[in-house]
């Protein structure tokens, strides 16, 4: 199915997730409902609320309020009418997002008769912890992984899933919100460098990511102290706000930044403007020691043409083998990044069009899933 197909029946699918105040899984999910609404579906979204909804609703979706995120044995009574609710509304696709909406959801699918019940699907959107709590993620009769990092994950650690039925679908980026050399409006260039006129001049060199442990903001502060002292002007740039739980963590990281003096790093805190930032920025970095499930930053700034210096890992390493093989360091080689950077930061590097990880390659793919379990009778699977 392509971006401009028409849908040979009209589907009603409902998506389930905790809310939808901001994340990874909640765009994806208004990504998927607009394109539902774009082909004369009927798209439907189960959540407790939050600031996306005027969005979403603005896209021509539904949205019914459900506190299916809550995780206590309460959200258990959500059972019973969420099952009269699939009837009454006639659904055809009920996706699951997340694990307690997945449970509630799988609960009330699997109490309805199996000839006249909608079809179940889950997406796996992270490493989650290997439990019987997460195994639910895996009992979709079809489950969406978002790269084959979370594939593996998958039938590793959960080796009763039949492979078959996992389909990796990589998230994706869209081109025309982050086309190929953009260059930021002299306005915006203007204002930026009256903020942060310690950047003006220097190879700058970004991360972007919330100031949590896991995103290796201490391999990062090496990488640029280990430039500079090599004679590279640089500058680094963390982008992202504070955790509110991280807060002794993020002032360690500022310590050890204050430390190195020069104004060799700057802070900009949480920004929506992360397309002109990666656009005035020599190279983009992805050093986290957690496996990222997919890596959208890293295909945001690689779809720009900006490079892109990332460890070897999970989806950021999937996405730079595929696109910038030359951005690939092992997990903790401070050297290898040093070496990596200082080649990238001192060659003419001749960067292509992203040919890859489209949003619409991800909209089209999961439509095909869609419309796939439709096709198909029902049966009496339970989704083991």
């Amino acid at each position: 199915m392509d971006g401009g197909a028409v849908a040979a029946r009209r589907l009603t699918v409902v998506q389930l997730l905790p809310a939808l105040e901001g994340g990874g899984v909640e765009r994806g999910t208004l990504e998927v409902a607009a394109e539902l609404v774009r082909l004369g579906h009927r798209s439907i979204v189960l959540s407790s609320g939050g600031r996306m909804v005027d969005a979403l609703q603005a896209g021509g979706s539904e949205h019914y309020s459900w506190p299916v995120g809550a995780k206590s044995p309460l959200s258990l009574r959500l059972v019973p009418r969420l099952r009269r609710w699939l009837r009454e509304e006639g659904v055809d696709i009920v996706h699951a997002r997340s694990r307690m909406p997945a449970w509630i959801a799988y609960l009330a699918w699997h109490g309805m008769a199996p000839a006249h019940r909608p079809r179940f699907l889950t997406t796996m959107h992270g490493a989650h912890s290997v439990n019987r709590y997460s195994r639910i993620m895996t009992r979709g009769e079809r489950v969406i992984a978002v790269s084959e990092f979370i594939r593996q994950h998958i039938l590793e650690n959960y080796p009763d899933t039949a492979p078959e039925k996992i389909t990796v679908i990589h998230r994706g980026v869209d081109p025309s919100a982050f086309p190929f050399g953009y260059q930021a409006p002299e306005r915006w260039r203007q204002a930026w460098f009256q903020t942060y006129p310690q950047l003006q001049g220097k190879l700058v060199i970004t991360l972007p990511g919330r100031l949590t442990r896991l995103k290796g903001h201490h391999d990062f502060i090496d990488l640029i102290e280990s430039l500079a002292a090599g004679g590279i002007p640089v500058a680094g740039l963390i982008v992202g706000g504070e955790d509110p739980r991280r807060r002794a963590y993020a002032e360690e990281i500022r310590q050890r930044a204050r430390a190195l003096g020069g104004e060799l790093v700057t802070f900009t805190g949480q920004r929506s403007d992360l397309r002109e930032i990666y656009s005035v920025s020599n190279l983009v970095v992805s050093v986290s020691r957690k496996a990222e499930s997919f890596g959208r930053t890293v295909a945001e700034a690689l779809s720009l043409g900006v490079p892109v210096l990332g460890y070897d890992h999970g989806g950021v390493g999937e996405i730079l083998g595929a696109v910038f093989p030359r951005g690939r360091v092992p997990l903790d080689d401070i050297q290898g990044l040093v070496r990596a950077a200082r080649a990238i930061l001192s060659d003419e590097i001749e960067m292509s069009p992203l040919e890859r990880f489209h949003l619409q390659d991800m909209l089209d793919a999961t439509l095909r899933v869609y419309e796939g379990m439709t096709m198909q009778n029902s049966g009496v699977s339970d989704g083991e």
